[in-house]
Parts: structure tokens; sequence; C-alpha cells
């Protein structure tokens, strides 16, 4: 059951995260305000279960791993991908619209 209780904070936290950087960033009109949040959570979850079948969780000395590890790398996600995928979706979108309005 301590475990489920890690999950739920880790994925919390991510999802924190994910929201934040999505308010702060001056551009996320590009993109959804589910891309960090989800993005983040998925891989903090994928990673707190490889850490927890591993077994790191019950190996002294490696607690921590299944609740910083996957903390960092979705916040990490949550903060990142939205950027690389703006810039890329902003980029996309004028060339698009300029397309249109050469045909027009």
């Amino acid at each position: 059951m301590e475990t489920v209780w890690s999950l739920v904070i880790v994925v919390l936290v991510v999802a924190a995260a994910g929201f934040v950087m999505w308010a702060t960033d001056h551009h996320h009109d590009r993109y959804g305000i589910m891309l960090p949040v989800g993005a983040g959570v998925a891989v903090a979850c994928l990673v707190w279960i490889v850490t927890v079948l591993v077994g790191a969780g019950y190996i002294a000395g490696m607690t921590w791993m299944p609740w910083v590890l996957p903390m960092a790398l979705g916040v990490a996600t949550a903060v990142v991908l939205p950027l690389v995928l703006g810039r890329r979706r902003g980029k996309h979108d004028v060339a698009a619209l300029t397309d249109i309005l050469r045909r027009s």
C-alpha cells in the first residue's frame, strides 16, 4: 500500500508542474493544456513502474528512486516537450497560413 501512495504523490507533483509550465508559457496557445500534464505524468508513471518492478524501492540505499527519479523525469518532460513542440507547431502553422494566403 505504501507504493501506491508514492505513485499518487508522484502523479500530483508532476501534474502540478505541467499545469504551472502551461500557465507560464507565453506561447501556450499553440498546444493544448493537457500536453505538458499528460506527457509528464505518462513518463513519470512509466519510470515509477520500472523502478518498482526492478525492486529499487526495497533495496537499502535505493529507496529514493521510486520517488525522486519519476518526479525529476516527469517534470523535465513537462517542461521540455511543450517548448520543442510549441516552436515546431508555430512554424508549421505559419507555413500553412502563408501557403493558404499565397494560393488565394
